[in-house]
């Protein structure tokens, strides 16, 4: 008898194709480079679309931003989001410069991809990163793109310092009060109006809070549009460029990776260009302007007369919290009481603040304090600020006085608030 076998209906199986993406990036904006970025664009959407394999996930490509970090790729970014989104499964790109300059972004970011089944091909190095030696190539080739990150780096500031040493800027920087024309800074009428009426308001003893007001109330903004705030009228007032005269090298890249500037304390030579453009403001007025602001500086809070501030402003400090104590009115519960005004550790003001000193500085008996102290019949502002370098309580009613002579003295200055009341 013939045998029979029954043959199942078989089901032909589709092979699921890889959703495939490609990064792209320049880091220098110019016509050439930009050619060079449309050139991988259409070389990798051609790539991608002829292999029968593959689906089109599309493109992501940087147009002058440097590899060295990731914050200003937006492109980059917007690529690892669809990953997440399990939009791509493979990632291809022309060489690890491309992808990253950072050792540390590189890898970190090839790992979290891997984690989650996602391959990254660099066709030069030609590395998959799925690959078992795949990481350590890409240290070792990504180690090797940091430093030529570096290099160029140096070469560049090399070029940029010699450039500075025969007194020309790096780049037309923009500065309120001037406009460039060519290489040649020029003056806007209008602006430096506003620059000089800052500088004559100082110069009146108006505080930059009253010019910033003043502003206000009057409509005047910066040349964005924005209000003017007490950070551009410092900058204004600080700025040696509105004297004709230019100061090269105020801040640098102190790493190029990270390319974190710095303000330039000494660490790096500056040059100092004299008659480089028209001035706004007379060199004389400017270093008056400098002296008053080192001035207030050194004075602290009693130099700003907006504040409510005495004597006692900055000078009663805390030696726990390291916090200056703070001036405080408690009012009286009746009419016939009298209003106490009192100092409380600075800390008690923060949410959340604690001190280990306990209880507040009666202002009334710590002045009758220092008047003994100071050998006075009755307080006085000129001397205490002239004798007394500064008070601390190293326990509750108790004042440690340090003299500007070197004696410290020790004084209870017990608080009577109740008996007063």
């Amino acid at each position: 008898m013939a045998e029979v076998t029954r043959v199942e209906r078989t089901v032909p199986t589709v092979k699921k194709k890889k959703k495939v993406a490609a990064y792209a990036r320049i880091s220098m904006e110019s016509e050439r480079m930009n050619h060079s970025l449309s050139v991988q664009i259409s070389y990798y959407s051609s790539l991608i679309q002829k292999n029968p394999d593959w689906e089109y996930a599309g493109v992501f490509a940087d147009d002058g931003i440097s590899g060295t970090g990731i914050a200003k790729r937006d492109e980059f970014k917007r690529m690892i989001a669809a990953v997440e989104n399990g939009e791509i499964d493979v990632i291809l790109t022309k060489s690890i410069q491309r992808f990253a300059r950072n050792t540390v972004d590189l890898l970190e970011t090839v790992r979290h991809l891997k984690d989650i089944g996602v391959e990254v091909r660099f066709e030069k190095e030609h590395i998959n990163s799925m690959s078992g030696d795949g990481e350590l190539m890409m240290t070792i080739l990504a180690s090797f793109a940091q430093e030529e990150s570096r290099s160029i780096s140096d070469n560049v500031k090399c070029g940029i310092r010699k450039r500075m040493q025969n007194g020309i800027p790096n780049g037309h920087f923009r500065v309120y009060g001037y406009r460039w024309e060519e290489d040649e800074l020029v003056i806007v009428p209008d602006e430096a109006e506003i620059v000089r009426r800052i500088y004559q308001n100082f110069l009146d003893e108006k505080s930059r809070l009253e010019t910033e007001r003043e502003f206000a109330a009057e409509g005047i903004t910066t040349r964005e549009g924005y209000p003017w705030m007490d950070s551009n009228i410092r900058n204004v007032l600080t700025n040696i460029t509105y004297t004709g005269n230019l100061l090269l090298q105020k801040e640098y890249i102190s790493d190029p990776i990270t390319k974190k500037r710095k303000k330039n304390h000494g660490e790096l030579p500056q040059y100092y260009v004299e008659n480089s453009h028209p001035a706004i403001i007379d060199k004389e007025t400017f270093d008056y302007v400098q002296s008053e602001i080192a001035r207030c500086k050194e004075l602290g809070p009693l130099a700003n007369k907006s504040l409510n501030i005495s004597c006692f402003t900055g000078k009663i400090k805390c030696p726990y919290c390291g916090l200056s104590y703070m001036h405080n009115t408690r009012k009286p519960r009746t009419e016939y009481g009298q209003t106490l005004e009192l100092w409380t550790c600075g800390s008690r003001k923060k949410k959340g603040g604690r001190c280990e000193i306990k209880g507040s500085i009666n202002q009334g008996n710590m002045e009758k304090v220092l008047a003994e102290v100071l050998g006075l019949d009755k307080f006085d502002e000129d001397v205490f600020l002239r004798e007394v370098e500064v008070i601390y309580v190293p326990k509750s009613y108790t004042l440690e006085i340090h003299m500007t002579d070197g004696c410290v003295i020790t004084k209870d200055c017990l608080n009577t608030g109740h008996k007063d009341c």
